[in-house]
């Protein structure tokens, strides 16, 4: 092809893409009834300088996440800078509550932004799912505010609940739609109209102070005719008076029907803007089309962004700093997953997973990280489990120690079932490694299998110390056997395929299958510690079934290290070049580019200082079965999804769960993560989606979605691109791009993403109330010919009322709605997770996806009261000279609930608090500090929680308590928790009338200067370059 071919070609891509975003732009705007979902919402609503509920969501979770950094790496306050989002200092954004401040040595990563995102997905899911969308309970629609706010206290319960069960995935859920509609209030409320410049407290807390509600009959509005609507609010509902002040929020649509003189939401298409009174108050963007009080957004956006932070920091205070790291996946070392067949063949496996897990604990000893979370399933025949958990590296060491290998006998086994239950328990992102010499006997959880690994994006790899082409062995052979492999299998005549459903798994989720020995399995076991470094990145993941020479290149970039290649199979000729061109054949020769080190079933390949930037090739001759995978260390990697648009009363980009529809159009949706302030010039251009041979399939062009600033180390790229079509064959995702240097970067994801034309929509993921049954709702969406279905549930706890397959006829292009029901037996621990995985097959023609839904156990009537403070005596006097005297306040600490006091912390403060019960038949605050008690203890600030649940206090038995400072640290902040986990922040301070307040952030008024011409500049500048 020749170059102008080539330049006219690029020229015309180029083109569509601008056509197809300036068509975006300028047809698909729709109105929306909440801040706007995600990054693309803007473009549909050409409201670039918009805030949405992504942005302050990811935000907040950041800056709460560094100021914790700060305060656990030996920062002081007055070292504390404050910053702009992109890094650098900027008092106009002191308002927002936002700041990122100079570099820490810890670098958030995947597993972070994993979380992050599952947060910022399950706060846009309440606008995109058709159970929660329109229902204004969800969004403090139609003043519904009572109950949207006892909905917000059942999310934060079941929130601690989760992340004290350790049931991350759950809690992150739970805090995403907590988020939504604590976001919502301030922008779909009469809140800032009131000139209310602090947070309402009273939403998450019910003994603070509220603001009465409007009655039904009680009009709220004026007619507004136009888009913008200024001072069409009543008095009454812009009164700055505390004593005659009422809350209301708009109606939206036609449910519920709209009473005349209410206020509705408004925008376009809101159908309830021409009803009287006309007009709108939702604050939801700076368009005038979609936002009637647009001119209020930033004032609203900075109360959603402060209300949002202090709902994290409560979180963090209240479960405690590392906790809150494990939850959002900071600091924390890769999982170590092991799923071990103890049968009693198995002594040699168990021992390698022994020596392997020893060796990477004392590794991680000396690194600044937590050691992460060790996970190790038993399976046997009929037998699996107990799973054994923990964070506690020594303890999983004695637990290995015990493991033994004991009965068993003859295949197959319960594997895939002991994988279920390591997918289900550990964490998103993790590595599985199956020790078994045995096919698996459950073959019917293979499709359960394959669709967590891939919900969780975990790779299993599987060690098989079994020849899988052994068919049959003579009496004195297996004698031998079973005195030389310490009562190895006794063996009879079994298919060679046996081990398929395995070498499928570890494809379809990225990971290696291994044939090896049991002399080499110790060696072989070296793949577990390779996997399980921090930071490490793909660079090539390939599998091949051909006898031929085949060539595979790689990238090597700047940012990366310690390359290491693994090679399974059986190879006859293997030859290594790097950028420069010169060779090694690492079968036959030593030489300078690369250590060889040659197993059975595996080729260990590791590339030698200093590596050369640029393209590698490895040229191979396999036999058989080969796969090939290239990691290294860097932290640049990126994370995906795809993405459709919503062009419902939410404009934005919905997530697909699930494979995407094949031979139909979608967005790619990439976070590129792990960019430092070196890492300015990194470009990123494009997409491959690969084969499964590494054979090209599509690329997809990128462009950046995001103001990304490398000034800081903790943002993310964000980058999209169209899909014209997704490919009907399986494939993997491989994000190139160029780093500072000039020299092409690449990384892989290798989990294999499979193409179908059935999808299933979980409707429903209600809450399990312990002896009480409850469905699941979904549907089916058929997107090929008339055919039969049969869909299977499986859930990790057996609750479900039945098992087994459901068959069902959808016709071509429609849906099938169904549910499924569980029982919850009243042993059910409160805040465990049920894991409910739904797979979905047709046979003709061939197809098949999933859908994995969270379900988590709650108590029946949960106690969501926070304890109460209140002050008894004051004494304080402080004169000019503050260091010459004190002050000092009496107060009472007791519990509103039913589940009594649990623990109390002087967060913040410079003097002493003594804390004692009440001496028997002395009234509340007349205690006396000198009489005999039974308990007494004082905090000063870095103590930890005092635990005062052993002090055989009812629960409604108060603490007495008396803090003294001195007059020149004249504010102090108390915590006191409930046995619930509710949290109290009790503030006090030395020469306020009112020594017990609330939190109070002021923020100045102005808001982010914003280019107020961006989105007219942006349409010109696509004009521009579709007319060039």
């Amino acid at each position: 092809m020749s170059q102008r071919r080539k330049r006219r070609n690029r020229k015309h891509n180029k083109r569509s893409v601008h056509w197809f975003m300036f068509a975006y732009l300028l047809l698909l705007a729709s109105p929306c009834t909440c801040f706007l979902p995600n990054f693309w919402s803007r473009v549909l609503t050409l409201s670039w300088d918009s805030y949405t509920h992504q942005y302050i969501t990811e935000q907040a979770i950041l800056n709460v996440t560094l100021d914790t950094l700060q305060q656990h790496q030996g920062y002081h306050a007055e070292e504390k800078v404050r910053c702009n989002i992109y890094g650098n200092y900027d008092k106009k954004y002191f308002h927002i509550g936002f700041y990122i401040c100079p570099p820490l040595q810890t670098r958030l990563g995947r597993g972070f932004w994993r979380a992050v995102g599952e947060v910022v997905h399950s706060n846009a899911e309440m606008d995109f799912l058709s159970t929660t969308r329109s229902d204004p309970v969800y969004h403090f629609d139609s003043e519904r505010v009572d109950s949207a706010a006892a909905m917000l206290r059942r999310f934060w319960a079941h929130t601690l609940l989760s992340v004290r069960a350790n049931e991350h995935q759950s809690a992150l859920q739970s805090l995403g739609r907590l988020f939504h509609s604590l976001q919502d209030f301030y922008s779909h409320s009469n809140w800032v109209e009131m000139g209310q410049r602090s947070i309402y407290h009273h939403l998450l807390q019910p003994d603070e102070p509220a603001v009465p509600v409007a009655e039904g009959d009680t009009p709220t509005c004026m007619e507004c005719f136009s888009a913008t609507c200024r001072n069409n609010l009543l008095p009454r509902l812009t009164s700055t008076q505390a004593d005659s002040q009422l809350l209301t929020t708009g109606y939206f649509s036609t449910f519920p029907p709209k009473p005349e003189g209410k206020c509705s939401h408004g925008g376009m298409l809101d159908s309830s803007r021409s009803m009287a009174a006309k007009g709108g108050i939702n604050k939801d963007s700076t368009s005038p089309l979609f936002s009637p009080h647009h001119f209020l957004h930033v004032e609203a956006a900075t109360l959603a962004s402060e209300a949002t932070l202090s709902v994290l920091r409560d979180l963090r205070d209240t479960v405690g700093h590392k906790t809150f790291f494990r939850l959002f996946s900071v600091k924390q070392a890769p999982a170590l997953v092991f799923v071990m067949d103890t049968t009693g063949s198995m002594f040699e496996e168990i021992t390698a997973a022994r020596l392997r897990a020893h060796s990477i604990i004392q590794n991680r000893a000396a690194l600044p990280e937590q050691p992460g979370s060790f996970l190790l399933v038993p399976f046997h025949d009929p037998g699996v489990g107990p799973v054994y958990e923990t964070d506690d590296p020594h303890r999983f060491m004695e637990h290995m120690e015990n493991l033994m290998a004991l009965g068993g006998g003859d295949e197959p086994e319960m594997c895939l079932t002991a994988i279920q239950l390591a997918l289900t328990h550990s964490p998103p992102l993790s590595e599985i490694f199956v020790f078994t010499d045995a096919s698996p006997k459950d073959a019917h959880m293979f499709d359960v299998v394959k669709a967590l690994a891939l919900a969780k994006q975990s790779k299993v790899t599987f060690l098989l110390t079994e020849d899988p082409n052994y068919t049959t062995e003579s009496k004195a052979r297996r004698r031998e056997r079973r005195r030389t492999r310490r009562g190895k299998r006794s063996r009879e005549p079994l298919p060679p395929d046996r081990f398929s459903l395995y070498s499928s798994l570890s494809s379809f989720s990225g990971g290696l299958t291994i044939f090896t020995s049991n002399s080499d399995i110790h060696s072989v076991s070296s793949v577990v510690e390779d996997n399980t470094a921090a930071d490490k990145v793909t660079l090539l993941h390939v599998e091949i079934d051909q006898e031929q020479m085949s060539s595979h290149s790689f990238r090597v970039d700047t940012s990366v290290k310690d390359v290491t290649v693994h090679i399974t199979g059986l190879l006859s000729q293997c030859i290594l070049i790097d950028p420069s061109g010169r060779t090694q054949s690492l079968l036959s020769e030593q030489g300078s580019l690369a250590s060889l080190e040659p197993f059975n079933g595996l080729y260990r390949l590791r590339l030698l200082p200093p590596i050369r930037p640029g393209q590698w090739n490895l040229q191979a001759t396999g036999d058989g079965h080969v796969a090939f995978n290239i990691i290294a260390d860097s932290s640049v990697d990126f994370l995906y999804y795809f993405a459709t648009v919503t062009n419902e009363t939410h404009p934005g980009l919905a997530r697909i769960e699930g494979s995407p529809v094949a031979g139909v159009p979608a967005f790619l949706v990439l976070a590129v993560t792990g960019l430092s302030s070196h890492d300015e010039k990194v470009s990123f251009s494009h997409v491959m989606l690969l084969g499964a041979e590494g054979e090209s399939l599509k690329k997809v062009l990128l462009n950046s979605s995001s103001s990304f600033s490398a000034s800081s180390s903790y943002t993310t790229e964000d980058l999209i691109g169209w899909v014209d079509s997704i490919p009907r064959a399986p494939f993997c995702v491989r994000l190139t791009g160029r780093d500072g240097g000039g020299n092409k970067l690449e990384r892989v994801a290798t989990e294999m993403v499979q193409p179908t034309h059935v999808q299933i929509q979980v409707l429903s993921a209600p809450p399990l109330v312990p002896g009480h049954s409850t469905t699941v709702d979904f549907n089916i969406l058929n997107h090929g010919p008339d055919r039969v279905f049969s869909l299977t549930a499986e859930d990790d706890s057996g609750y479900l009322h039945t098992r087994g397959t459901q068959r069902f006829h959808v016709a071509a292009h429609k849906l099938f709605h169904s549910q499924v029901g569980l029982h919850t037996p009243t042993s059910a621990q409160a805040g465990a997770t049920v894991t409910l995985t739904l797979s979905v097959h047709a046979l003709d023609p061939a197809d098949t996806n999933y859908a994995v839904a969270y379900l988590t156990v709650v108590p029946p009537d949960p106690d969501i009261s926070p304890p109460s403070c209140s002050a008894t005596r004051v004494q304080s006097s402080c004169p000019p000279a503050c260091n010459e005297s004190t002050w000092t306040v009496s107060l009472v600490v007791s519990d509103r609930g039913r589940s009594g006091l649990a623990a109390l912390q002087l967060q913040k403060g410079q003097g002493t608090l003594t804390l004692l019960p009440p001496p028997a038949g002395d009234k509340l605050g007349e205690a006396n500090p000198d009489q005999h008690v039974q308990h007494k203890a004082t905090l000063v600030e870095g103590d930890p929680p005092l635990n005062v649940s052993q002090w055989a206090l009812g629960s409604s038995e108060p603490l007495w308590g008396s803090y003294t400072s001195s007059c020149c640290s004249a504010r102090a902040e108390l915590l006191v928790w409930d046995t619930a986990g509710n949290m109290k922040r009790c503030h006090l301070a030395s020469g306020q009338q009112r020594q017990l307040s609330d939190t109070r952030t002021e923020y100045s008024g102005g808001g982010p200067v914003m280019p107020t011409d961006f989105s007219f500049l942006m349409l010109l500048l696509l004009c521009s370059e579709l007319l060039s």
